[in-house]
């Protein structure tokens, strides 16, 4: 499997959830799936549509997969990393940002990532990076913001009231915040250069951010936990494993990290 196999995948998802929009924006709930979160009818077909792929494209793989948690596909092989609807409350409330996840793991830790791949499901906008390749978006090269200047701060707050009050030391340095409600396109806004620094308090699943991390990384970026431990031994599952700290470069980091630090906020 390479690329341009994931590729086809996501012009697929694209062509197919747009032309279904209005009868998959449904708040109905089919239960909980295999990551704990309440399975959507976007979310179902989503996933169908990435196994339907998968089938076609005739190769042993391991699907791990929100909704459905691990699936086999010709015995087994490489694990593919997969979130079929990273924003689902956006789309299911009607906000136009969500966008379909996928990452190719040949190991079982986010270090051994060797494709991410994130299209964007309303404006077809695709980003991925191949290990020691690069990040590309719609096939142009791409890199972090190179200067240390904290300008746009996007984050994700699982619990607001929890989350918040422990980042707001670092979100109040910078020039404007943003939440959009999709952990896989703030890490690619980040790998683009649009977006400083991304961070997530609470624990977070490898499906939601490793093709984020591969992008960041290979577009020149960290990725750690809140006290700036690497985090590609985490071991990829449907399971909350880590918080994320993201940064364009390495001053941007330290200076993150050092924030958190001081104030106390990373200790738990």
């Amino acid at each position: 499997m390479d690329i341009s196999d994931i590729r086809k995948i996501g012009r697929r998802l694209k062509e197919d959830i747009s032309s279904h929009m209005n009868e998959l924006r449904s708040h109905t709930s089919l239960g909980k799936g295999a990551g704990g979160d309440a399975t959507h009818p976007i979310d179902k077909r989503a996933e169908d549509i990435v196994y339907e792929e998968l089938e076609k494209l005739g190769e042993p793989v391991t699907l791990v997969s929100e909704e459905c948690g691990t699936r086999e596909v010709k015995g087994g092989g490489p694990r593919l990393l997969v979130d079929p609807i990273d924003g689902s409350r956006n789309a299911v409330s009607g906000i136009p940002l969500f966008s379909t996840s996928i990452a190719l793991v040949d190991g079982d830790t986010v270090g051994h990532i060797k494709i991410g791949y994130v299209i964007n499901l309303i404006s077809g906008d695709e980003f991925w990076a191949i290990k020691g390749e690069g990040s590309f978006l719609n096939s142009s090269p791409i890199t972090t913001q190179q200067d240390k200047v904290f300008r746009v701060i996007a984050y994700e707050a699982q619990t607001p009231k929890i989350d918040i009050p422990k980042i707001m030391p670092l979100i109040s340095l910078f020039n404007r915040s943003r939440c959009f409600g999709s952990t896989a396109l703030d890490m690619a806004f980040l790998a683009q250069g649009a977006v400083s620094v991304f961070v997530v308090p609470s624990l977070s699943r490898s499906f939601d951010f490793a093709s984020g991390y591969l992008l960041i990384k290979e577009a020149g970026g960290s990725v750690t936990d809140l006290n700036g431990k690497e985090i590609d031994r985490v071991e990829v599952s449907v399971d909350r494993s880590t918080p994320l700290l993201a940064s364009a470069n390495e001053e941007l980091h330290r200076k993150a990290v050092g924030i958190l630090m001081r104030r106390g906020l990373n200790a738990d």
